[in-house]
């Protein structure tokens, strides 16, 4: 980041701007949504800069530039191309912000694109690289934003000293702001119903003024990619006082939580030491019975070999409130990230989701049933247990030509994808140093329609291939 974004305060204070003509105009319009005191310096003015001189809100300070004219100012603008040279050298020399139209170099500061909803106001900017994108953005958002969110703001001003009597600091206070802009309270408010509004006002003073009381959100982050995670999971960890989160969320997810979220990493790595299940669990109960809500972030989905089920018990158990926010699980999200279809007319009619690994090792599973001919089944946690679950579905009967696909780092930048036959999977996931996380497919064909996954060889020896590999 080159320009460190700010508000300044102009209340008062004097803004000058350089020049009469319609880019000197544009600059005015914008200041005079402010209180500053504006100061034009310009040979001639522009019809609109002289009604607004006529009506007392700018002052044609001269008729031509001298540095001793922008003595106090607290920002310039400079519209006259032949001053930008001295305009940029007086007003640097002088430790006041300048902005030399259509010339970075010559400019200590950007404006950006703005959506005014005073007192609530939106900047974006790109460092000037590219203003059609930032007035794209802002159109978007100027369509997000009812234009009376301004005067919800200023009515919350209003309230502040209420709530700070009424509503307990910390999450009890901030749960009241939730609610007041972004739930009921703010609806009745923008449709004028003034009644209703008192109401839920109200409502929620009482509600939130009472002992705060602790839950638990149990949340699903998908497979990796921080655009496949769903609105609710993401308020959720807009909302969230304390996230407890697994090894593999990636930093990209974690950055749509609230910044001040106090953040518990729980991850485990194979072979080495870490947290127990019941050391989780008494993570959880404590932040919920501290009166927070807290967030257990889990990758995929809770409920898919995300012992969401057993974390649910403890605090139920503990009479703790509990939510479940689903996540696209990895068996499903990584497939589609590749074009592998699950299940495929005339192929496949269903699929097993299945671990590869236990507290005691190797999981067990029916080999027998799911080395029969036409089984396709998606592994989880199997990379390092490949070679002894090859081993026994060979053993069961599989054919050795059955096809398999594994995607490690699935959806994300460095998604790879590998293609071999269930005979050569230890040696596909050896050669190509695959650590995970992997998800391993058995008897699934990739979708002769792909254009990213190319399909079987049609030939006995399917060793090893690696199709697609993204870095």
């Amino acid at each position: 980041m080159r320009y460190f974004p700010l508000f300044l305060d102009l209340d008062d204070r004097k803004a000058v701007v350089i020049g009469g003509n319609e880019e000197a105009l544009r600059k005015v319009r914008l200041l005079l949504k402010t209180q500053a005191r504006i100061n034009v310096i310009a040979a001639a003015l522009h019809d609109e800069l002289l009604s607004y001189l006529k009506e007392g809100r700018i002052a044609w300070a001269a008729k031509s530039f001298s540095p001793g004219l922008l003595d106090d100012a607290a920002l310039v603008y400079s519209a006259e191309e032949s001053l930008h040279d001295e305009v940029s050298a007086a007003a640097r020399s002088r430790g006041i912000p300048v902005n030399t139209i259509d010339d970075a170099a010559l400019s200590t500061f950007i404006t950006p694109s703005i959506v005014d909803r005073d007192p609530v106001v939106v900047a974006i900017g790109t460092e000037g690289t590219s203003p059609v994108l930032g007035m794209g953005l802002r159109s978007k958002i100027e369509a997000l934003l009812p234009q009376a969110l301004g005067s919800l703001a200023v009515a919350a001003s209003h309230l502040r000293d209420r709530v700070a009597d009424t509503v307990p600091q910390g999450n009890r206070r901030r749960s009241f702001w939730q609610r007041y802009f972004f739930g009921s309270i703010r609806q009745s408010f923008l449709a004028g119903d003034a009644k209703t509004y008192s109401r839920e006002l109200e409502a929620a003073l009482i509600d939130d003024s009472s002992p705060s009381v602790g839950r638990v959100s149990l949340v699903g982050a998908g497979p990796g990619d921080p655009e496949l995670l769903t609105l609710k999971a993401q308020r959720k960890l807009q909302e969230a006082d304390v996230i407890v989160y697994d090894r593999l969320i990636g930093p990209g997810i974690l950055e749509l939580a609230r910044r001040d979220a106090v953040r518990i990493p729980v991850g485990k790595k194979p072979f080495e030491p870490s947290p127990r299940q019941s050391d989780i669990n008494a993570i959880l109960i404590r932040e919920a019975k501290a009166g927070r809500h807290v967030v257990r972030l889990k990758g995929g989905d809770p409920y898919v070999f995300g012992r969401g089920g057993e974390e649910q018990a403890a605090l139920i158990a503990e009479g703790i409130a509990v939510d479940i926010v689903p996540g696209i699980t990895a068996a499903l999200g990584c497939a589609a990230s590749i074009g592998l279809p699950v299940t495929q007319r005339g192929q496949n009619r269903s699929i097993t989701l299945l671990t590869g690994a236990s507290e005691d090792g190797l999981a067990q599973h029916d080999w027998a049933a799911l080395a029969k001919p036409g089984q396709a089944f998606a592994i989880y946690m199997g990379v390092n247990a490949a070679g002894d679950i090859s081993a026994q579905l060979l053993d069961a009967g599989i054919d050795h030509r059955t096809p398999v696909t594994i995607v490690e780092n699935g959806t994300l930048a460095n998604e790879r994808v590998m293609m071999c036959s269930i005979g050569s999977l230890w040696e596909t996931l050896a050669l190509n140093g695959v650590e995970g996380p992997a998800i391993i497919y058995v008897g699934l064909k990739p979708a002769q329609t792909s254009a990213d996954i190319l399909p079987f060889p049609a030939r006995d020896d399917t060793g090893p291939q690696i199709l697609r590999a993204v870095s």
